[in-house]
């Protein structure tokens, strides 16, 4: 695993997603969303029930096509032929389900579906699964982190939901992804576990990958994002610069209620 991993170039882009559009019968969920995304980036994602938040993550994360429009990796078209694409592509999602397997350990489920087989040729065809080097890789991307964990032979199940959040985001790191998404995930959290996940998006800053935060908590969006992209009814509304532009709380609110009238 150690071999593939990407290094981000900083300041160049990571995703670009242009003219989104995504119909279920009658209903138009997504109206021709574009958005950039820089390696070493945060970009909040923000917007009401039904503004089209989820299925913007679903499309990005390859779980739903569009109808029109592109998604573009590293520069590269990204096709959305299905789950093992959008590992290639580089994109990891952190769903607020997280997707882990509470039966199996920390290691098991960083690595599922990836487990490496060997060592030497005769274990590779035997297919008997290299342990070892999982604990040691998963150790090794838990320290880069700074993350002080349970052994990684612990049970997921056994795990905190600030942890469970960790291994997530760790397993992104892991296999080297350009872009990670995180759905909600400090949802259901305690204010010290929260204040842990929001540490993990700023490490994953420092790491140079791109990151897009979806969240209705938004002082959480303006405490750890760069950028803050507002969508309304299936449209983006605004595309605010945090560097270059004070934004409070209420700003947003105002764009996401339509109370303040935006311009992307």
């Amino acid at each position: 695993m150690s071999g593939q991993r990407h290094v981000p170039q900083r300041g160049s882009r990571a995703l670009d997603v242009t003219g989104i559009v995504k119909r279920y019968g009658p209903v138009v969920a997504l109206r021709g969303v574009s958005l950039g995304l820089d390696y070493g980036d945060v970009l909040g994602l923000v917007g009401d029930n039904g503004a089209g938040k989820s299925t913007l993550i679903s499309v990005i994360s390859g779980i739903t096509r569009p109808d029109s429009g592109e998604v573009r990796v590293d520069g590269k078209l990204w096709d959305h032929a299905g789950a093992r694409s959008t590992r290639e592509a580089g994109i990891e999602t952190v769903f607020q389900n997280l997707a882990l397997v509470p039966t199996l350990s920390i290691a098991e489920n960083m690595y599922l579906g990836r487990e490496p087989y060997g060592p030497g040729g005769i274990a590779a065809a035997l297919r008997r699964i290299d342990k070892r080097r999982m604990r040691r890789e998963v150790e090794q991307a838990f320290g880069r982190l700074g993350l002080q964990m349970p052994p990684v032979t612990s049970k997921a199940g056994s795990l905190s939901g600030g942890q469970r959040q960790a291994v997530a985001v760790a397993r992104a790191v892991l296999w080297g992804s350009r872009v990670v998404i995180m759905d909600e995930p400090a949802a259901a959290l305690g204010v010290q576990q929260t204040e842990a996940v929001l540490g993990l998006i700023a490490r994953l800053k420092a790491e140079g990958i791109a990151t897009m935060l979806v969240s209705h908590n938004m002082d959480h969006v303006l405490r750890v994002a760069d950028r803050v992209a507002v969508l309304r009814l299936g449209r983006k509304v605004a595309d605010l610069d945090l560097r270059r532009q004070p934004v409070t709380a209420t700003d947003l609110v105002g764009l996401i209620t339509g109370a303040v009238p935006g311009a992307a």
